[in-house]
């Protein structure tokens, strides 16, 4: 696999598998704590749409991860993303307990991913083609949840409601303190700091072994198998570990909301999944948190201002957004700091005039 010099890849501010520096590691210090005191100046409705922003960041990762570094298209996210909800609601009503139901609900799209990839890796489908069987999976589980609307689909004493979804879920407890739930601060703390240990624990794991195998499969799998990796067991880890951080974006969309719809995994969040890495950049790991923001900032502005068409002008304004930053937002500024460091590195030697050196 060949290597990069750090400061030249286009992919990111450092190489994949280079070991974050000073300066990385003092921007998400930075960045996290802003996060933290932000709720001491902003109110609740604002806090409880910044929530919302982490949740979504949380997905966007999970596929930026897959898609970037790994090279593998998956569109059933948003499927994992529901089944960590509906099974966080169905867990948290009918026991009355939700830290397990949260742990619950993170596991079995986790094991969901696990037995779909390991069908679809090991019984070496193209890419292309587990791209559309992930789609289906997705689409086959909304039209599936749309159809529990009668009185006989029940899980426990829980109805599944179908296309009207299940409301009044439980709030999420403290765990050392069950008396105790999380209002809307509290689950603001509780989105940002997870969206801060995903990130964080995704860009690391780049650094190990693990890591730099998946960036060479994405680059080119036949040359790691030769190397004597098996390929297929680093992708379904992956994807295994993809799934359970989408059920636990799901599980902190259900909690800020207190309900779970099948809108979660329709096609239309499967599309606005992709939209969000593409624009902020799938080679680079912030990527996908920065073009979250931006397009559902974007999208929300928009809507205050009275636009008729809110889907039309997205669609113009991601047009050119694309065609300017082809490779994402993140990776081009990348290319640019990149561009002018060289050049002020090549100005140097022509500032010395004309001194000699003895």
């Amino acid at each position: 696999m060949a290597t990069e010099k750090p400061g030249s890849t286009p992919f990111a501010l450092t190489p994949p598998g280079q070991r974050p520096g000073w300066s990385w590691w003092g921007a998400v210090i930075g960045a996290a704590v802003l996060m933290l005191l932000f709720p001491e100046t902003a109110e609740l409705d604002v806090l409880y749409d910044t929530s919302i922003l982490f949740v979504f960041a949380i997905l966007a990762l999970s596929m930026g991860y897959l898609w970037g570094f790994v090279g593998i298209l998956s569109l059933g996210q948003t499927a994992f993303f529901a089944l960590g909800g509906y099974t966080y609601a169905v867990l948290s009503l009918n026991t009355g307990e939700t830290t397990g139901a949260a742990l619950a609900a993170i596991a079995l799209p986790a094991a969901f991913a696990a037995l779909l990839g390991y069908f679809m890796i090991y019984g070496r489908i193209s890419d292309i083609y587990l791209s559309v069987i992930t789609l289906v999976v997705t689409l086959i589980l909304e039209k599936g949840i749309r159809a529990t609307s009668g009185e006989q689909f029940v899980i426990g004493s829980v109805r599944l409601n179908g296309q009207n979804g299940i409301p009044g879920l439980p709030a999420l407890q403290v765990p050392w303190d069950p008396g105790t739930t999380l209002f809307i601060d509290g689950v603001y703390y509780l989105a940002a700091i997870l969206l801060v240990l995903v990130y964080v624990g995704l860009r690391l794991l780049l650094t190990t072994d693990f890591g730099r195998v998946l960036v060479g499969i994405r680059e080119n799998e036949r040359r790691v198998n030769l190397l004597g990796y098996d390929s297929r067991r680093y992708k379904l880890a992956v994807f295994t570990l993809c799934g359970g951080i989408a059920g636990l974006a799901g599980v902190l969309y259900a909690v800020w909301g207190a309900f779970v719809a099948p809108e979660m995994a329709n096609l239309n969040q499967a599309a606005l999944l992709i939209i969000w890495v593409i624009v902020g950049g799938r080679t680079a790991l912030i990527g996908p948190v920065i073009g979250t923001a931006l397009i559902v900032y974007l999208t929300n502005w928009l809507g205050t201002q009275g636009v008729g068409q809110v889907t039309l002008v997205m669609g113009a304004i991601l047009t050119v957004f694309v065609l300017v930053f082809r490779r994402g937002l993140v990776p081009t500024l990348s290319e640019v700091l990149v561009w002018l460091q060289e050049k002020l590195r090549e100005s140097r030697p022509q500032q010395g005039g004309g001194e000699q050196r003895p």
